[in-house]
């Protein structure tokens, strides 16, 4: 079981000059030109701007795919011994520091007979998923496929097939994209550094270069055997054993095999946590990894980006991990990336037997009931243009001739009025998109934007989408926060301005709150415009695991509450703090600040003043 075969390779002289040429050929028969002229130094996977977006068109234009982590982990289900781990079910061999020698017995257990690759394939398009990423190798070092370089793979199992070639020909056949994630680090692999104390197989000193070479041979049989692949999805890159240097040479090793190939930024070291930034002038790869959160504003023009999420607590199958999102929030995280510009990348792990698991099937083909109605609203869509939506989100598609606004619709308006805020641009048309007949609604426009008549009853409390069409270019300002026409004033978190360390504004459309509120020193403030006096009763909605206390401040009063114990920080209750009276008109601040004793953190949605009539 602990057989490998390594080819050695050299990386220097004239191997290494070799491999560069080809990789600059293979890049330049996939129309992709020598950065320099003959005698400089060459970047054998440049590529014009061009070039580069019809590389990626195909991942902007999808928007959405399945995550699928499967291997010997799906056999143990989150249990060793009799005994649960609390960690991720893929990371068990880690987290309970399973002995390899121990861990090769799941095996002969790996034999997942009720395995169906086209079934698999059918339920990821059903939900309107556009691509399919699957662990082809985990940090455990077991390979999905039937590798000639070592024992350590599905061959080895009574499974005597290949679920990746089966999955390929599914892919081909419902026109879906198949991806591949592979893991650099690999606990199991003699010459992987560092080794792990708990690897009782191995022998031999550790070579990062051998290794290094092995890694290459496993992506060379996974770009040759299975035919286009539309991305790599590394993982396992924070290790100090792992450096710029291999990471890129790892991304043009790749793109030689395959020019047209994806590649993420876990290829280098430049990622900054689970927010999957690319930090650094010199990084590697072609898109960020946000992982279990969704960035509050995106990472900008021209910086492609996917979140990759749960749907429970855990990646691999837990057989015990019953903490299953809803599907409103699932379709929410879906809008939520689009309108900044990103992909949600939604995970299913499978069991030991095969078989996705039966509260992903049926979100995800409630998810693709929505996606029958609104996958216009998603699919080739650009972010949102406005700063701040009260009521939910907007995905755009631009054309010469003007724009189509989405208008996602999280929080339908009770009095049918749907304002887009500092939309100047006259309105052609607006329809529900759920209208097969595309019905005109009544628009509006006043100083404040655009108001658009809607039924009062919303189409889906998912979300609903108001289909808004406009000439010309965007024209849209920045509304100033002010007082509504009935004196109410509503203040939320996207408006905020934090102040201190780590505290800052979370964007999923789960939170839509301040969070990280980890320091007491740290405070929240909002600068808006009052137009009448009077007594105003304040009403507050947040979050806490524990509750602690904090303070109101507006006008020169005070008020004090208690942050509600909900258990979570994305389940947001509302709190009546009292009533305050203002004297005067005109620029006004409000904060909202921790009382130090005891402090315990929270999340912050909204401040609501309602007059006192």
């Amino acid at each position: 079981m602990n057989k490998f075969k390594v080819v050695k390779r050299k990386v220097n002289g004239a191997t290494g000059v070799f491999f560069s040429l080809a990789v600059m050929c293979c890049a330049m028969m996939a129309g992709a030109q020598p950065a320099t002229s003959i005698g400089e130094t060459t970047d054998p996977y440049a590529e014009t701007p061009v070039q580069h977006d019809a590389r990626m068109k195909w991942f902007r234009e999808a928007r959405f795919g399945m995550f699928i982590h499967w291997g010997l982990y799906s056999v143990a289900a989150g249990e060793w011994d009799g005994k649960p781990d609390p960690g991720a079910g893929e990371w068990i061999m880690q987290n309970v520091q399973i002995p390899v020698s121990q861990y090769a017995k799941l095996v002969p257990q790996f034999n997942p007979v009720k395995f169906d690759a086209r079934e698999w394939v059918r339920t990821a398009k059903g939900a309107g998923m556009k691509y399919i990423v699957i662990t082809t190798k985990h940090h455990d070092g077991f390979g999905l496929f039937p590798s000639e370089l070592t024992d350590w793979c599905i061959k080895s199992t009574p499974f005597q097939r290949d679920p990746l070639k089966e999955l390929a020909a599914a892919c081909e056949a419902e026109g879906v994209k198949l991806c591949f994630y592979h893991s650099i680090m690999d606990w199991h692999h003699p010459e992987y550094a560092p080794r792990r104390n708990w690897n009782d197989v191995a022998q031999g000193e550790t070579n990062m270069e051998h290794y290094n070479d092995y890694l290459k041979g496993e992506l060379k049989e996974l770009l040759t055997h299975y035919g286009p692949i539309g991305l790599l999805w590394f993982d396992g890159q924070w290790e100090k054993t792992w450096n710029y240097e291999r990471g890129r040479d790892l991304y043009g090793f790749v793109r030689s095999l395959q020019p047209n190939i994806i590649v993420n930024n876990r290829v280098g070291q430049d990622r900054a946590g689970k927010a999957g930034t690319i930090e650094s002038q010199d990084h590697i790869g072609d898109y960020g990894t946000p992982e279990q959160e969704i960035p509050a504003t995106g990472f900008g023009p021209g910086v492609d980006w996917e979140s990759c999420m749960t749907m429970n607590d855990t990646w691999g199958f837990k057989k015990n991990d019953q903490n299953w999102k809803s599907t409103q929030t699932l379709i929410r995280n879906l809008i939520d990336c689009a309108s900044k510009g990103g992909n949600y990348l939604l995970n299913v792990g499978p069991s030991g037997e095969g078989l996705i698991p039966a509260a992903s099937v049926q979100r995800l083909a409630e998810i693709g009931q929505w996606m029958q109605v609104n996958s216009e609203a998603v699919y080739d869509t650009q972010a949102s243009p406005f700063k701040r939506l009260a009521w939910g989100r907007c995905t755009t598609k631009v054309t010469p001739e003007g724009a189509m606004l989405y208008l996602h619709v999280f929080n339908w308006p009770r009095d049918g009025k749907l304002v887009v805020p500092g939309l100047k641009n006259k309105a052609q048309a607006a329809y529900l998109l759920a209208d097969s007949k595309h019905q005109a609604l009544r628009t509006k426009r006043s100083d404040n934007g655009l108001t658009i008549t809607v039924p009062t009853a919303a189409p889906d409390a998912n979300s609903s989408t108001v289909v808004l069409k406009v000439k010309g270019a965007l024209d849209i300002v920045v509304a100033p926060l002010t007082q509504n026409a009935d004196g109410s004033l509503e203040l939320h978190a996207y408006d905020a301005i934090c102040h201190g360390n780590q505290i800052r504004y979370e964007a999923a459309a789960n939170k839509d709150a301040i969070g990280y509120w980890l320091d007491p020193d740290a405070w929240v403030e909002w600068q808006f415009n009052m137009k009448r006096t009077g007594k105003y009763t304040v009403t507050v909605a947040m979050s806490a695991v524990e509750s602690g206390a904090f303070i109101f401040e507006m006008g020169g009063q005070k008020l004090q509450g208690m942050a509600p114990k909900t258990g979570d920080y994305s389940k947001l209750q509302e709190v009546e703090l009292g009533t305050i009276e203002l004297t005067s008109v005109g620029k006004t601040a409000l904060s909202v600040k921790a009382v130090k004793e005891g402090w315990q953190p929270l999340n912050l949605r909204s401040v609501r003043l309602r007059p006192v009539k």
